[in-house]
């Protein structure tokens, strides 16, 4: 049978989990996402008090490294077959199996990240979400944030009208992305975000869009010296959980994951509010530009993006109960 590179990667990565669990076979294992910063790292906030909650109610539990697991697809592909307990995963790894998640990057939909939890959470979404991708063996625990509202940085120049877009090449995350970006006028091209450094340093990005302490958590400022603060998208990313560990659980143990996962929340979302005053203040002292958008500019923005809404990967019937739950809850 032939492998195909990821296929191989995913075996070496399994081989690895197995040994491990032949050894701690009650431990929790969860894969970060992003540096162990507890001031600076939205997602490790939640992953380690979510780690910490459920050693204090018994149950083993050990970090693993950014990166150590594998990449995205690798990680995604061992939560599901319930090799890994816990990864902290971007929305795609979801959306790979079921495209109702994408909701949470509507531009422009959600004035910030209370107003997306309370829509989430009149809607009933997570629930409806993690009935559908129990299917590929996930499930979600937590919707993690990571920062404010999305803003557009590039090495080019100050954005201060959709206008300034034109000719930018912008790194999109996926599909919706680049979508977007053509709607602004610009361009878009998909890169990972380990090839991010090197493709501002060669010109394949011009620059991307992403809340405002990124460049300086990733050491991008030395590339990017130009900042919008759109507060365009207010995404984030996720705490999926392997759908067979979790429902093997005991109904005591699975009380503790899930009461751990809401303390994990809760401590991630006061992170926010405490951290997001300074990160304007980071981008400055890092030599980056910073532009605020006049209501006109920002509503020009505003006006182009909602053409994604139905021209991207949701249905119609999709989109429209992610925009009744906002609206709702506004």
């Amino acid at each position: 049978m032939k492998m195909n590179k990821w296929s191989l990667l995913s075996f070496a990565a399994a081989g690895a989990l197995l040994t491990s669990l032949s050894v701690q076979a009650a431990e929790v294992k969860i894969a970060l996402d992003s540096p162990p910063d507890m001031e600076k790292a939205g997602s490790y906030v939640w992953s380690h008090t979510f780690a910490e909650e459920l050693k204090k109610h018994g149950m083993a539990a050990k970090e693993y490294p950014r990166g150590a697991l594998g990449g995205e697809a690798e990680r995604l592909d061992q939560t599901s077959q319930g090799l890994l307990e816990v990864n902290m995963a971007d929305v795609k790894s979801a959306g790979k199996i079921d495209k109702l998640i994408f909701g949470l990057y509507l531009p422009y939909l959600y004035k910030d990240n209370d107003h997306q939890d309370r829509a989430v959470a009149h809607a009933g979404l997570l629930k409806k979400i993690n009935a559908n991708i129990a299917k590929g063996g996930v499930r979600i625990l937590a919707m993690t944030v990571v920062g404010p509202a999305s803003g557009i940085f590039n090495t080019k120049r100050p954005i201060r009208t959709v206008k300034d877009m034109a000719g930018l090449r912008m790194r999109a995350l996926d599909e919706n992305q680049i979508a977007l970006y053509k709607a602004w006028g610009s361009n878009g091209t998909i890169v990972a975000w380990k090839e991010v450094p090197n493709a501002l340093q060669t010109g394949v990005a011009d620059g991307y869009m992403n809340p405002s302490f990124v460049p300086v958590m990733f050491g991008h400022t030395d590339f990017l010296k130009h900042f919008t603060d759109a507060k365009s998208i207010v995404g984030g990313r996720l705490a999926l959980a392997s759908n067979d560990w979790y429902m093997g659980l005991s109904a005591k143990d699975r009380g503790i994951v899930d009461a751990a996962a809401a303390v994990a929340t809760k401590a991630n979302r006061a992170w926010l509010k405490k951290a997001e005053p300074g990160m304007l203040a980071g981008l400055k002292k890092a030599g980056v530009s910073i532009v605020q958008l006049t209501p006109e500019a920002r509503a020009e923005f505003e006006t182009l993006s909602k053409k994604v809404y139905t021209d991207g990967v949701l249905t119609a019937a999709q989109v429209k109960i992610w925009v009744d739950a906002a609206n709702a809850t506004r």
